[in-house]
């Protein structure tokens, strides 16, 4: 594969020369780092809804808007073993489980392990899920207990997940990052380190419709990615993210306009990659794929979402082997996107210590960032 060789240091009158991919891996760590994370390109997602049921009710929340909140339930768990094998059938190694509330069907979680033994629960982490279930658990996080109280009608909400998931191998807490919690990032994430825990983070992305007030401003995404970064550089060994991650996430436009989201409800396309394999199953089994989504009923021009950008960056290895700078950030961003998500796998250093646009973005263009 050739790409194109940007000399930085040269006039942007000058043409650009080109780099082979092999000169990418010319760095004894990058090329250890791209071997390590290529061997997980097999993994292919879709996501379940487990239960249209929850114990608590949080502003913005994603699975309480749209018509999947009104599919009936399927509590068989010979049912959902059947699906995973068709799943499996059809390529999908990877299951990510959530809306409502997972944690409240721990017997079709089980099921869908017996089945599909790599995958991830999305929780609130208020109820323990048990420890023969053997998913990543993403614990979300949207502020300290006051805030928790305010914004999800649950008292004491962090000092529980703490409780429940103090030094559990499978969680990795989530930390929401809204328009108005950016001052309690860091007791909060202290408070997870001082556990045991690890923590990466998420941007509130509006569901359509939405104008409350967790919606982003470019101000307050400023904000936000400097928080990330010093949280990041402060607590090393408890934050699963990058510089990278951060640019990517706090950007003002959304994921989609940086990278061209694969998902099917914005992708036509059939063929290959997300737009081929991706299935949205609701809590009745079925899918639609118009709506088809790794968080449906998101705003797409507002999304930031975490998971959603762990699928969107990860898929454009393309767009980042322009040069060594940018091949770099995106090897960060795989790396966390892995120990995030698949049980076992420990991320390394990062390799970019610099700020890294995506490709095409720069800083001041326009005030575009």
């Amino acid at each position: 594969m050739v790409v194109a060789k940007i000399n930085v240091s040269a006039s942007s009158s000058l043409k650009p020369e080109t780099w082979k991919f092999s000169d990418l891996l010319a760095d004894p760590a990058v090329r250890a780092r791209w071997e390590k994370v290529r061997r997980y390109f097999y993994l292919r997602e879709s996501t379940y809804d487990m239960s249209n049921r929850c114990n608590l009710r949080c502003d913005g929340c994603y699975y309480y808007e749209g018509d999947k909140q009104f599919a009936a339930e399927n509590r068989d768990p010979d049912a959902w073993r059947a699906l995973m094998r068709g799943e499996r059938a059809r390529g999908i190694t990877y299951a990510v489980l959530a809306g409502a509330e997972p944690a409240l069907a721990p017997d079709l979680l089980r099921a869908c392990f017996a089945e599909m033994p790599l995958g991830c629960i999305a929780t609130n982490g208020a109820t323990f899920i048990p420890g023969d279930i053997g998913y990543k658990i993403h614990i979300s996080v949207w502020g300290n207990d006051r805030t928790s109280e305010k914004l999800r009608g649950a008292r004491n909400l962090l000092s529980r997940q703490l409780a429940n998931y103090e030094n559990d191998p499978r969680a990795v807490f989530i930390y929401t990052f809204t328009h108005g919690n950016c001052q309690e990032a860091r007791e909060t994430v202290e408070a997870i380190a001082a556990r045991g825990g690890r923590v990466s983070f998420n941007v509130f992305s509006p569901t359509v419709g939405y104008e409350g007030p967790l919606r982003h401003t470019p101000e307050s995404l400023r904000e936000v990615r400097s928080a990330m970064l010093e949280l990041l550089q402060e607590f090393p060994q408890h934050v699963l993210y990058s510089k990278y991650n951060a640019v990517a996430h706090t950007s003002p436009q959304g994921l989609h306009e940086l990278f061209a989201c694969p998902y099917p409800r914005v992708n036509p396309s059939t063929d290959i990659g997300l737009g081929r394999s991706f299935r949205q199953y609701r809590t009745d089994l079925t899918w639609d794929r118009d709506s088809a989504c790794c968080v449906p009923d998101t705003d797409c021009r507002e999304c930031r979402h975490y998971a959603a950008g762990s699928a969107i960056v990860t898929s454009r290895l393309v767009r980042h082997a322009k040069d060594p700078d940018a091949f770099k950030a995106w090897l960060d961003y795989v790396d966390i996107y892995l120990a995030t998500w698949v049980i076992g796998y420990e991320k390394g250093d990062n390799l970019q210590p610099q700020i890294v646009f995506p490709p095409g973005r720069k800083a001041g263009g326009n005030g575009r960032e």
